[in-house]
């Protein structure tokens, strides 16, 4: 029993006198599952291995989000603070570094705290943000001048304002979307989204349009789902963003055929558009929108927000 004790403590303590860069090496090669959930326990030498700036320059949980059953429990404050603590941590680990963020649930506290440390960011994905509004994208807006990527969808609490200085701010911005919840068949989402937020989904579809088409002229990806935009919102798309590539337009109830049909003569790069299309399963949207939660549920439910 002792000799078993002595050679287990003999492996540990090889395992922790490993060189800092062998450590990097080792923990490059985790997921950041495996690094949040198991390497950081491991012991004092590889906890702080996992906070090197080299391994956060990049945090992405959006793969973790695949699984065909969701759950309101990410909707609740609990769960908010989860993501927040986790996304402050990594922030400040990267020391300058982070250059793609992709997460959910989100709020305006570490959001901001990501815009004043984090000048680098090109990837900013913060989908289903309750809680995040128009005091911190302004400053992603001026704090972040990199971002050439950008998903706010179903972020309801960012106005056309925080659009207009995103995009005087960002002259880069080749990616945007600004995705909206089914409002054609909102039964879907009753008893997953609290009822209040899904009453305040965005009416300005044209003001958005308008900014987007003023302020975002180089674009060559734009998603609109469930936009309430109307043809004069689409016109000065297709006007103001001539690099357009892929236009997604699903679920745009107030444009017809004929004026996806004038705005697309207008975008002579356009080489894919996806029109509306009110025939689509529930289920379809269903897993598209949802399917991430119960992966969730599974694998980041204790440990992995642990901080």
């Amino acid at each position: 029993m002792d000799d078993n004790r002595g050679t287990e403590s003999e492996l540990s303590s090889d395992w922790a006198e490993l060189t800092h860069e062998c450590l990097i090496n080792i923990l490059s090669r985790l997921t950041l599952e495996d690094r949040w959930r198991i390497a950081m326990f491991v012991c004092k030498s590889w906890l702080q291995a996992s906070k090197d700036p080299c391994l956060n320059s990049v945090f992405d949980l959006e793969t973790h989000f695949d699984s065909p059953t969701e759950s309101p429990r990410w909707w609740t404050p609990e769960f908010e603070r989860k993501i927040d603590a986790m996304l402050r941590s990594v922030v400040d680990w990267s020391d300058g570094s982070l250059s793609e963020i992709r997460v959910r649930h989100c709020s305006n506290t570490s959001l901001s705290f990501a815009a004043q440390r984090c000048p680098n960011l090109q990837i900013l994905s913060i989908k289903s943000c309750p809680n995040v509004t128009d005091a911190a994208i302004s400053k992603i807006a001026s704090g972040c001048p990199k971002i050439r990527e950008l998903d706010i969808s179903y972020c309801y609490e960012i106005s056309h304002e925080s659009l207009a200085l995103i995009g005087r701010n960002c002259p880069d911005l080749k990616i945007f979307r600004r995705n909206l919840m089914n409002w054609l068949d909102p039964s879907q989402h009753i008893g997953i989204v609290p009822k209040e937020y899904l009453n305040s989904c965005p009416q300005d579809g044209d003001s958005e349009a308008a900014v987007i088409a003023k302020f975002m002229p180089h674009l060559s990806n734009l998603e609109l789902q469930f936009s309430k935009l109307s043809a004069k919102g689409l016109a000065l798309i297709s006007e103001g963003c001539p690099d357009i590539e892929y236009l997604d337009l699903s679920g745009c109830a107030n444009v017809t055929s004929r004026d996806i049909a004038n705005a697309s003569s207008n975008l002579k790069n356009l080489k894919n558009i996806t029109k509306p299309n009110f025939y689509i399963p529930r289920s379809v949207f269903h897993t598209e929108r949802y399917g991430h939660w119960r992966l969730y549920d599974e694998r980041f439910q204790t440990d992995v927000f642990r901080i």
